[in-house]
């Protein structure tokens, strides 16, 4: 086993999963319904890991799918340990009103 390319491999899924969470919390409003948002999550972390490991990283294309599917994983977990704090952007609109006022 190749521990070093493991260890980039989750080195850049975890700055991935970050910024993928990101994108797709202020993507997913774009969808009526919830139904298809963890194939939407899977998609963009595939899509995102391949940009960035080409970018950033010499990654190929099988360790790029990789680090798609545990920033996917991770995502999904950053996602769940914030689930009721985060704010909806009416919530955030009627507060600043509010305090304008």
């Amino acid at each position: 086993m190749n521990n070093i390319l493991f260890q980039q491999i989750l080195t850049t899924s975890i700055v991935l999963s970050g910024i993928t969470c990101t994108f797709i919390q202020k993507t997913k409003g774009l969808f009526k319904t919830s139904k298809y948002l963890i194939l939407y999550s899977l998609i963009i972390n595939i899509l995102f890991s391949i940009i960035f490991s080409y970018s950033f990283t010499k990654l190929k294309l099988p360790e790029c799918l990789w680090t798609g599917l545990f920033s996917f994983i991770g995502a999904d977990t950053i996602y769940k340990s914030l689930e009721g704090r985060l704010s909806t952007h009416r919530y955030i609109r009627n507060k600043k009103k509010n305090i304008n006022q």
